[in-house]
């Protein structure tokens, strides 16, 4: 090789004899090729990724790296491995980089840097870098480099993917004059961006996407003349957008999707005419969308769903040609849909006759009215069309999919359409999802979904339909994951519902019609079924046992409100993925089978309103994930157990309600910190109210709707299954579901416990429904009970409690319900725009005064009257037969006394009268 080499150089020279020096074209220089050789020696890479670097071989022709054709130096170097290639590759030092003095550009894909911390002090040694690429190698440590840095010919910078740096971007990063391309997306940076001044003159590209700014946007930003594409969705930009920018007239792409930004939309974005693409969905917008929209004559697709904007979508819109995507889902939009179809030519490009590029057209979960106009059937090139979750009403025909050839994605479901089609109707698209939910189908069955043979998502509830399913539906729904067809009237038994063993998930909701007969058997691949509300009998055990095919994947079932009847079968390990059991408002009898206890996946319980019996169930002590346990209303009796509070650390609904529960209240129940909702109601509890009861913390604090969202939500399919309970609160019975993670409840009436309320239970300052009522408690009310801010129900009547309601009871501004009946409570009822708005009877039965009742109370805030009555009418007529006397006294005085006094003959006669009487009963008298 060498010789070849040497041969190379003389033949150059005699050729080359005109130049006073020699070109050799020949093997990689000597130290760059010894470099590269150190690195396949000390590199880990048991997949054998650099096997074409054979020691002793020229690097020059080594895979992923190129020299320079005539000094024969490194000038790139490519060390990428694909993202889905299970083969991996680490570098544990880059010391080696140093001998590639003349490298431009260096690029690693996946490569595993983690332990090269010195990375960036190594690739600062090279002067003529021009793109350096570093993605996806895991590494964690970028350093300021205070004191000079080597990257003045830096043209590209990538470092995104590394997911773990954790530190704010230094500022040399934006000191970089001659950078056009800088990519730190999903990187993990914090903190601000630096305030400048800033050194980005020639930068036109700009990714930070997936980061942890938390900061407002920096107001150089928009000064930079060349940007023409901006990135930063999802990066925790908060505050306005500037209302002002610089010369901007560049940019094409701006996606700020993801963030808190909570302005308007400034009017200097309408003034970039070469924008192409605009994100801002995913923010709190607010505001309307100007008309001056209608200046960007280059824009493709917009997005701004999922923020705040309203007022009417301005019809400027539809004058867009070159708009392929538009979404304006999930905001505050009013007025007539129609306003967007105005005029025929709209969404119809210029120069081109009745062609339209518009492929995606999202205007879902708005406040939309008007009649769906038919001219959009002639968007012949849109595949994605979302109207659901507005107030649109009218008739849908045949001709609004006249020429919706490429249709693929149709939701407008929840709005009130009516669908008027022939009965052989042939669409002409083969669509995947169609959900019109809520939509005047009826009463006939739409025959035109037979023609669809792509259908996997069908959504016609609520749709008036009635009798049977047709069997050819049946048979589609094997390629169907996902079916809704609940709350119309459908009739008959339903067969095996068998779908496809490549369907990933899916999800069927037959719920809330008049299916009747034994529960159909399911393919093992299910994910939920919703069948409540129906006329299903017999019993669970075919459904159940039938595990011929081995475990089923079913997280979510809904058996609710049929006529099951029989004992629960004892088959549960054929199910061990639910996380999801609903049986409630049947007829099952016995007690739970111990193969219950392979649920450790189950998050929510609900056996309400059945026939079942026997001690709380000790299958379920393994499924510790539970979020929710309802046993009401059944026939469960004995003490519950003290592992009870250890093995649900995240139990948020405990309901017990009307079984025949006995003993002592365990102390363990405290543990349950996660608990919003305890219901013991109408049992036989006895003794004494756990003093750590103010441990509660979820009812200390009180919960924020967010932090429960996602786990509320069980559903794959937003929505559609979400956590409820029904509770007793304000005297009468509620279902609480979107809004449950906000409720607090605790309620033990109806038991026998006794002692004294203890005074922890106002630490519980998130409560919302406090009930203890016909118990045997004694005691006073703690005065501290006005901390508990947030009450708005409580009930204590029927009890024997005593001592004065304590005034911070006037302190409680949301407090709507109060019954404090027939206890021994005395004194005043604390004055407070609440308590005397309330009913008397929520105080009788006491010995209480001052309004609401009438009755007074004296200068040192008691009952005047020495004697008490209970009843308020027999007070009053006490104090009348006082008054009547006192008036008949008067009367009677001054009607006698009067009459003598100014009558002299009555007086004379009158005095006569008591002389004769005297006289008489002096001789009747014995004489001594």
């Amino acid at each position: 090789m060498k010789v070849l080499a040497i041969t190379l150089c003389v033949l150059l020279f005699f050729i080359s004899t005109n130049t006073k020096f020699v070109v050799c074209v020949g093997i990689c220089r000597e130290n760059e090729q010894r470099a590269l050789e150190i690195l396949k020696k000390e590199v880990y890479d048991p997949s054998d990724f650099l096997s074409s670097w054979v020691v002793g071989n020229d690097c020059c022709e080594w895979e992923g790296v190129v020299c320079n054709n005539l000094s024969r130096h490194v000038i790139e170097l490519s060390i990428s491995i694909d993202w889905f290639d299970s083969r991996y590759l680490r570098i544990n030092n880059l010391e080696w980089l140093t001998n590639l003095s003349s490298l431009e550009n260096l690029e690693m894909e996946s490569v595993d840097l983690s332990k090269a911390n010195e990375w960036l002090q190594v690739i600062n040694m090279l002067p003529s870098l021009v793109d350096l690429r570093l993605y996806n190698c895991s590494l964690h440590h970028i350093t300021p480099l205070l004191d000079h840095h080597n990257f003045s010919s830096l043209k590209s910078l990538n470092l995104s993917l590394n997911y773990n740096f954790s530190s704010s971007v230094p500022k040399w990063v934006f000191n970089l004059p001659n950078l056009v391309s800088l990519d730190l997306s999903y990187c993990n940076f914090i903190g601000p961006f630096p305030d400048g001044p800033i050194n980005m003159t020639s930068l036109t590209t700009l990714k930070a996407s997936e980061n942890s700014f938390n900061c407002h946007l920096p107001k150089w930003l928009f000064d930079l003349n060349n940007l023409e594409h901006i990135d930063l969705y999802s990066s925790g930009i908060e505050g306005a957008i500037q209302s002002k920018s610089g010369n901007i007239t560049k940019l094409k792409h701006l996606d700020l999707f993801g963030n808190n930004l909570n302005s308007t939309i400034p009017n200097w974005i309408y003034q970039c005419k070469d924008l192409e693409s605009l994100g801002l969905g995913g923010n709190h917008l607010e505001g309307t969308v100007s008309s001056l929209i209608s200046n960007l004559s280059s824009i493709i697709s917009i997005g701004l769903s999922s923020n705040m904007l309203s007022g009417k979508l301005p019809n400027v819109i539809g004058k867009l040609g070159k708009l392929e995507y538009l979404s304006l889902s999930g905001n505050q939009f009013e007025g007539d849909i129609s306003e967007l179809f105005n005029v025929r030519s709209n969404f119809l490009s210029v120069g081109l006759r009745n062609t339209s590029f518009l492929s995606t057209l999202r205007l879902g979960n708005n406040k939309l009215t008007g009649v769906l106009p038919e001219s959009v059937g002639q968007l012949s090139m849109l595949e994605d069309f979302f109207i659901s979750n507005n107030r649109l009403e009218g008739v849908v025909t045949e001709s609004h999919f006249s020429k919706l050839t490429h249709l693929r994605y149709f939701d407008a479901s929840r709005n009130n359409l009516t669908l008027k089609v022939s009965r052989n109707w042939i669409p002409p698209f083969q669509a995947t999802v169609i959900q019109i939910g809520g939509w005047n189908i009826g009463p006939l069955f739409p025959m035109w979904l037979r023609t669809q043979k792509q259908i996997a998502y069908v959504d016609i509830s609520d749709g008036g339909i009635q009798g049977e399913v047709p069997t050819w539906f049946w048979n589609l729904s094997s390629q169907i994951d996902f079916l809704n067809i609940s709350h119309n009237q459908f009739i008959g038994e339903v067969p095996i519902i068998s779908t496809d063993e490549q369907s990933v998930s899916p999800l069927m909701y037959l719920a809330s019609n008049n299916f009747s007969g034994p529960l159909p058997l399911i393919s093992t691949n299910v994910r939920e079924l919703d069948l409540s509300n129906n006329f299903f009998s017999k019993g669970l055990s075919n459904f159940l046992c039938e595990a011929k095919n081995g475990f089923y994947e079913l997280m979510i079932l809904n058996l609710g409100g049929n006529d099951l009847s029989e004992e629960i079968p004892d088959c549960w390990m054929n199910w061990p993925e639910l996380t999801v059991l609903i049986l409630r408002d049947n007829n099952l009898i016995g007690s739970l089978p111990r193969s219950m206890e392979v649920l450790s996946n189950l998050l929510s319980l609900d056996l309400r309103r059945n026939r079942l019996n026997g001690p709380f169930p000790s299958s379920l002590e393994n499924c510790s994930k539970l979020h929710k346990i309802d046993l009401a209303e059944n026939v469960f009796i004995g003490k519950l157990p003290s592992w009870l509070g250890m093995r649900f650390p995240a139990l948020i609904v405990f309901i017990l309600r009307s079984n025949k529960f006995d003993g002592e209240l365990p102390q363990e129940l405290c543990h349950l910190k996660d608990l919003q909702i305890l219901d013991l109601a109408n049992n036989t509890f006895v003794g004494i109210i756990p003093r750590c009861i103010g441990n509660f913390s979820a009812m200390v604090k009180g919960k924020k709707k967010e932090e429960y969202d996602l786990d509320l939500q069980y559903s794959f399919y937003k929505g559609a299954l979400i956590e409820s309970a029904t509770v007793t609160t304000k005297g009468n019975m509620y279902q609480y579901d979107t809004i449950l993670a906000l409720f607090t409840s605790m309620d033990m009436s109806s038991n026998n416990l006794s002692g004294d309320i203890p005074i922890s239970v106002t630490h519980l300052a998130g409560l919302r429904s406090f009930n203890l009522s016909k118990n045997n408690l004694t005691g006073r009310i703690p005065n501290d009970i006005g901390d508990m801010k947030v009450l708005e129900s409580v009930d204590l009547s029927e009890n024997q409690l005593y001592g004065q309601i304590p005034q911070s009871f006037s302190s409680l501004s949301t407090l709507s319900y109060l019954n404090l009946s027939d206890n021994n409570f005395s004194g005043m009822i604390p004055l407070s725009t609440q308590l005397q708005s309330f009913d008397p009877t929520s105080f009788q039965g006491n010995k209480l005064c001052g309004l609401p009742l009438l009755v007074n109370c004296s200068p040192d805030g008691n009952i005047p009257n020495h004697e008490y009555e209970d009843d308020e009418s027999d007070k009053y007529e006490v104090d009348w037969f006082y008054i009547s006397m006192a008036i008949g006294f008067a009367l009677s005085f001054w009607g006698v006394c009067g009459s003598l006094l100014f009558k002299r003959s009555w007086r004379h006669a009158y005095f006569r009268f008591l002389d004769r009487s005297w006289e008489m009963l002096l001789a009747k008298l014995p004489i001594c």
